[in-house]
């Protein structure tokens, strides 16, 4: 089976189950899956039941496909996604964003948990991404038949709507939220980074570090799919001062910080 075939039965298949025409595709990363409390669902499938689909491994990824409404649109999310980390190939890293655009999504929010390379900012705070650096060592488009899906050599000038960055930006002010704007650097992990390599990140000009968001985003590009990220800050990376990393900590500070990420998703989906 090609990967149009196999694209398109996972289409066929989630719309016979009532997936249809949702406006807005939202991504769920780590530790923040709390938005689903918001959405009035109408239909959940897990992964494993979706032909094709590949199955969420990390254990704190729910691993489902939500269908809603959420602030007076129909959304789709992904609840739980898959990381490279995880042993999955780009093609199915990226492969719940171009289900999802195969649906009808027209916009694509996303969502993670990373690690503070920016001094300046704290644990805790979110960032806005602005733009990215790809350290992951390959790319979504590179392989046969991938201008099937549009064209490869996809532009970069603007991986991210700067009209929906600025709606976001606008809500943030409004609702008295903090949010930093910057670039977010993909690595493949699941290891965390050395003093070395944090030092390198620093130099690089990068505000943010995490193991996923910038396949997706990709892809996103090649189907000309306008989508924003939004970064929560769960450590901070000082190479002079670097600390024992607790995953169970940085759970902890996503869901803390989750609410405020809620509310400019939850404002950000009325006015796009």
């Amino acid at each position: 089976m090609t990967k149009q075939q196999q694209l398109k039965q996972t289409i066929d298949f989630l719309s016979s189950k009532g997936i249809t025409n949702p406006e807005i595709g939202i991504v769920l990363g780590t530790g923040l899956g709390k938005l689903v409390d918001e959405i009035s669902i109408k239909k959940e499938v897990a992964y494993k039941d979706i032909p094709n689909f590949p199955v969420a491994t990390v254990e704190f990824h729910s691993g489902k496909l939500i269908y809603g409404e959420l602030s007076g649109k129909k959304v789709v999310v992904m609840a739980g996604r898959f990381h490279l980390y995880e042993g999955y190939n780009l093609w199915e890293v990226t492969y719940g964003i171009r289900t999802m655009h195969g649906l009808g999504i027209k916009k694509l929010l996303i969502s993670n948990a990373a690690g503070a390379i920016n001094l300046n900012y704290k644990k805790g705070d979110l960032m806005l991404i602005e733009d990215h650096i790809n350290l992951q060592g390959g790319s979504p488009l590179a392989f046969k038949g991938a201008n099937n899906f549009g064209n490869i050599f996809a532009d970069m000038l603007e991986p991210y709507s700067k009209e929906i960055n600025q709606k976001i930006k606008e809500i943030a002010i409004k609702n008295n939220i903090e949010l930093h704007e910057g670039v977010y650097a993909s690595v493949v992990g699941p290891q965390l980074e050395t003093r070395a390599e944090y030092r390198m990140l620093q130099i690089l000009e990068s505000d943010a570090v995490g193991m996923s968001t910038v396949p997706e985003v990709i892809v996103a590009k090649q189907m000309n799919l306008p989508c924003a990220a939004i970064s929560v800050l769960t450590d901070e990376c000082n190479p002079k001062n670097l600390q024992p990393v607790d995953i169970a900590e940085i759970i902890a500070i996503a869901g803390k910080t989750e609410p405020k990420m809620i509310t400019l998703f939850k404002e950000v989906i009325k006015v796009i």
